[in-house]
């Protein structure tokens, strides 16, 4: 099978049974990041602009990890606990993403896995 989990030096280590990413032929399934430091701790506990900032900072690593930067990436995923806090996200995307635009959803969601944690993106790339 065309299969590889891909685990990055740098980043906490999953709390759980997943792998930060895996690869199956040319497609890479990056799993939900998190606004977490390489210690575990959550960053930015109050604001949503710093929390992105630091996941698409953990996902920038985990694409390197795979050979692969931004603009390999087809499709995200971006799970908030207040959708109205979209615009003030939005950039921090552009500043990673550049001028590639992957296919997105956007989904309010009551809680995520951490106290206190606002966001978490999943994603697809292409390699």
């Amino acid at each position: 099978m065309d299969r590889e989990e891909i685990n990055v030096d740098g980043l906490a280590l999953p709390t759980t049974h997943y792998a930060e990413a895996v690869r199956f032929r040319d497609l890479l399934f990056i799993s939900g990041c998190a606004p977490i430091d390489a210690e575990g701790n959550l960053v930015g506990r109050d604001d949503v602009v710093s929390q992105t900032r630091q996941v698409l900072n953990n996902m920038k690593m985990v694409l390197e990890g795979a050979e692969a930067s931004f603009a390999n990436v087809v499709a995200v995923t971006i799970y908030l606990t207040d959708v109205a806090e979209r615009p003030k996200i939005d950039p921090v995307r552009v500043e990673f993403f550049g001028e590639a635009k992957p296919a997105s959803t956007l989904v309010e969601v009551s809680a995520l896995a951490i106290p206190d944690m606002k966001i978490e993106i999943e994603a697809v790339a292409g390699l």
